[in-house]
C-alpha cells in the first residue's frame, strides 16, 4: 500500500481565509496611506508616519502578509492612487529621491514580521532591536539610492540626519503599539476561556 500525502501549498493565501486577508491586506494598505499623510514637508524627503506604519504592520501581520500589504500599497500608489506623502502617485515617484526609502518598506516589513514569527520581539528589548534594525535598514537604502543622485556628503545630510531621531522615536512607538495590541488580544483570549 502506497502512503499518499498531499502536496505542500506554496499559494501566498494558504491557511486563512482568502476573504481574511484581503481584508487585512485592504486594512493595512488604508493604515499605511494614513501615516503617509501625518508629514512634514522637507527636501527632497519629507517626515512621515510610514516607517512605523510598516514595522507595525509587519510585526502584526507577519513577514509574508507584511511584505504582500506594503508591495500591494506600492502598488496603488505606482498606479495612480495618492497614497503616498503628501499625495505622490504614479510611477514617477518610483524615480525620485525618496525611492530607496519606498524600496525598503517591503524588506523591512519582511524583517519585522522575520522575527515576529520567530517570537523573537516578544519582549520588550527584543521588540526595541528589531524595530530599530528595521528603521536603519530604511535609513540606509534611502541614503544609499541618495547617494546616487547627490553623493554620499549629500545624501547624509539631508536623507540620514533628519530622520535618525525620528526613526528611534517610531521605533519606540511601533514596539509600545505592537506590545500593547499583542497584550489586549492574549486578555482577549484568556477572557474566552
Amino acid at each position: 500500500m502506497q502512503n499518499v500525502t498531499a502536496a505542500p501549498s506554496f499559494s501566498l493565501l494558504s491557511n486563512e481565509l482568502l476573504a481574511g486577508k484581503i481584508l487585512r491586506v485592504a486594512l493595512g494598505t488604508l493604515v499605511l496611506t494614513a501615516s503617509s499623510w501625518i508629514s512634514i514637508p522637507l527636501s527632497p524627503i519629507p517626515i512621515t508616519m510610514q516607517t512605523y506604519a510598516v514595522i507595525v504592520i509587519g510585526s502584526l501581520f507577519g513577514a509574508r502578509m507584511g511584505a504582500i500589504t506594503v508591495l500591494a500599497w506600492l502598488a496603488e500608489a505606482a498606479i495612480g492612487f495618492p497614497v503616498l506623502a503628501q499625495g505622490a502617485a504614479g510611477l514617477p515617484v518610483f524615480f525620485g529621491p525618496s525611492v530607496g526609502y519606498l524600496v525598503s518598506f517591503p524588506v523591512i516589513a519582511a524583517f519585522a514580521g522575520w522575527f515576529s514569527d520567530r517570537k523573537f520581539d516578544g519582549g520588550p528589548i527584543r521588540s526595541l532591536s528589531t524595530m530599530l534594525a528595521a528603521n536603519a535598514i530604511n535609513l540606509g537604502l534611502g541614503v544609499m539610492w541618495l547617494a546616487a543622485l547627490l553623493g554620499w556628503h549629500r545624501a547624509v545630510i539631508v536623507g540620514f540626519m533628519p530622520f535618525w531621531i525620528g526613526g528611534i522615536v517610531k521605533a519606540v512607538l511601533a514596539t509600545t503599539t505592537v506590545l500593547l495590541i499583542r497584550g489586549g488580544r492574549a486578555r482577549r483570549a484568556t477572557d474566552a476561556r
